[in-house]
């Protein structure tokens, strides 16, 4: 009977080892221009709305995202609002935590950071403050190689707001950033996702999305929710299609949802910009 009861435990943590070594995990990504502080926007200032910000992150259940125009004061009521969180990435201006961040931000009780950095998009210096070609601004990207503790795998995850301004200066960050992505983490499944202030119709885009090496997870998804642009201008810009937003990804993730969130509070927008999310999984 002992060595029954013996064979039966072995069986069982066997067959547990085996379930949590292939099961599958997912999780959900967001990409999220918060919009700057500023005193200029009367009617939705930052002090207003955060708390809609984070309510909004909160009821979607994102695992992990990038930002975009947060700055650091953001940034802290954000994680303030969003205790499970934590992020990674600096001010554009200094390195440190002068001006707009794109930061990641994850669930640390889901991720672990093994190494993580912020390059700026230059075709001359990458590693201190300048604007890159005929951008207007100094745009950076921020980088993280991440750990699922579901499961032990590990990814790339890349946030980023490309210029404006500069058409060249966007084809070339995009072409930067997956050159970037191979020298960090060459072997490693990546997760783009940015403000790229391009949509689906402009070369910038093509330079990722026909790269052949990551994909839109809207062109995977087997579900999309896209009631309007991504872009709203607080309610006075608001047209049928137009994503500026995105999120792209290579193998072996799959896609199982995307969605535009236009969640509203009191008849008002969290941000200018929608937020856009999708769910992954990966084994």
């Amino acid at each position: 009977m002992k060595r029954i009861l013996i064979s039966l435990t072995l069986l069982l943590f066997i067959s547990f080892s085996y379930a949590q070594k292939f099961k599958v995990a997912t999780f959900n990504v967001a990409t999220f221009n918060i919009r700057m502080k500023t005193k200029a926007d009367t009617g939705n200032l930052w002090d207003v709305r955060k708390t809609a910000v984070n309510n909004l992150i909160k009821y979607h259940e994102f695992d992990i995202f990038g930002v975009q125009e947060a700055f650091k004061e953001q940034l802290d009521d954000m994680l303030a609002g969003l205790p499970d969180f934590q992020y990674v990435g600096v001010g554009r201006d200094d390195g440190s935590n002068k001006g707009e961040h794109s930061a990641i931000l994850y669930n640390a009780k889901r991720f672990k950071v093994l190494k993580n950095g912020t390059f700026w998009l230059s075709g001359t210096d990458t590693e201190k403050p300048n604007k890159g070609w005929d951008a207007a601004l100094p745009r950076i990207c921020t980088w993280g190689v991440f750990q699922d503790k579901t499961n032990g795998k590990k990814f790339i995850f890349m946030n980023t707001h490309f210029d404006h301004i500069g058409t060249e200066a966007r084809v070339e960050s995009a072409k930067l950033m997956l050159s970037k992505a191979k020298e960090f983490a060459k072997d490693l499944p990546l997760i783009v996702t940015g403000d790229f202030n391009v949509d689906e119709n402009n070369p910038a885009y093509f330079t990722l999305a026909k790269s052949d090496v990551v994909q839109d997870v809207y062109d995977l998804s087997p579900i999309i929710y896209e009631p309007n642009s991504t872009f709203n201008a607080w309610g006075k810009d608001i047209k049928a299609k137009g994503r500026i937003d995105h999120i792209f990804i290579t193998k072996p993730f799959k896609v199982l949802k995307y969605g535009v969130l236009t969640d509203t509070y009191l008849g008002r927008f969290p941000s200018d910009h929608f937020p856009v999310a999708t769910t992954l999984s990966w084994k």
